[in-house]
């Protein structure tokens, strides 16, 4: 007989967890959106899901207020579905009956638009730490946090992690740990090794982590604690209100913004991919708008000159 649904999620995240290596936040994200299906659908036994209750499910999520007024974004209701798909195929591996897990199918999406700065902006933005009033060692972390975005296009958890030693500014090139723990080299430009010694050389502190807080309250030695994810945001967008630049800016703006320069500078997309540690290529896709104004250049360059020679 088969059990509810809610017996198996313990030892399906673990599974999570344990097997298949996810981060604890995946865990925690996995877990509430399939305790949402659960509760929704009122802990049903395995063996009793039907395409139908998907559909239901899907409406319901559909038309869900996401406390902003609106409803939940397709890629939202995605998240939902992709859970309870890997769910379901834990399940049937474990010889559970179930509903088949390809029978969930993903709500379509439109074509992400993908926010990077340009030249001018990018310049003013790396600037203005520099130019803030704030004390010296908050202008040189700051400086080589938005030069170590620039240069490696990692993830603001990727890069709030980082520890001392795992940055040898001796080589031009370290290893980070991303998603799934999966392991890829990333690449160090020559200003971002400056900025990263300038501020190295100012710390007094002997935290391991490579970017700490700073607090003004505290003695100098008392400055071990890691800077947040959410203070590196608070900070990329206060200096690019700073530098002037009229949109919203993130730290995976960024990212963006690394890997549409090395597209349009003519790399290949396998090679984007691989340095901003896509799992699939369909990720990394979503840049390849950057070429547009490329083709455009070709069609200008061939396919009117050949015209132009005809007549």
């Amino acid at each position: 007989m088969a059990l509810k649904l809610s017996s198996y999620l313990r030892n399906f995240l673990e599974y999570l967890e344990i097997e298949k290596g996810r981060s604890q936040m995946t865990i925690r994200n996995y877990e509430f959106y399939l305790r949402r299906f659960i509760e929704w659908a009122q802990d049903p036994s395995s063996d009793v899901l039907t395409s139908d209750i998907i559909r239901q499910y899907r409406l319901y999520l559909n038309r869900l207020n996401d406390g902003r007024g609106g409803t939940l974004k397709k890629t939202t209701q995605n998240y939902h579905l992709i859970a309870l798909r890997s769910f379901l195929k834990y399940l049937a591996k474990h010889d559970v009956k179930t509903l088949a897990p390809e029978k969930i199918e993903l709500a379509k999406q439109g074509t992400r638009d993908v926010a990077f700065l340009d030249a001018s902006d990018l310049s003013r933005l790396l600037e203005a730490p520099s130019k803030s009033d704030a004390p010296e060692i908050l202008k040189a972390r700051d400086r080589a946090i938005l030069e170590l975005f620039f240069s490696t296009g990692l993830r603001v958890s990727e890069l709030a992690n980082l520890k001392i030693d795992q940055v040898n500014l001796n080589r031009n090139e370290f290893t980070v740990r991303g998603k799934g723990d999966k392991t890829r080299v990333v690449f160090l430009s020559n200003q971002a090794k400056h900025y990263l010694r300038e501020y190295l050389k100012g710390r007094q502190d002997d935290s391991p982590f490579l970017f700490v807080r700073h607090d003004r309250a505290k003695k100098a030695d008392a400055e071990t604690g890691p800077i947040t994810p959410r203070s590196i945001e608070r900070l990329v967008q206060y200096y690019s209100a700073a530098a002037g630049i009229p949109k919203t800016v993130t730290p995976h703006t960024l990212r963006h913004s690394f890997a549409t320069d090395l597209l349009m500078n003519g790399a290949d997309i396998r090679s984007v991919q691989a340095m901003l540690g896509h799992a699939s290529i369909t990720t990394t896709q979503i840049y390849t708008h950057v070429t547009n104004q490329q083709l455009r250049e070709v069609h200008q360059a061939f396919h009117a000159r050949q015209r132009d020679e005809e007549e």
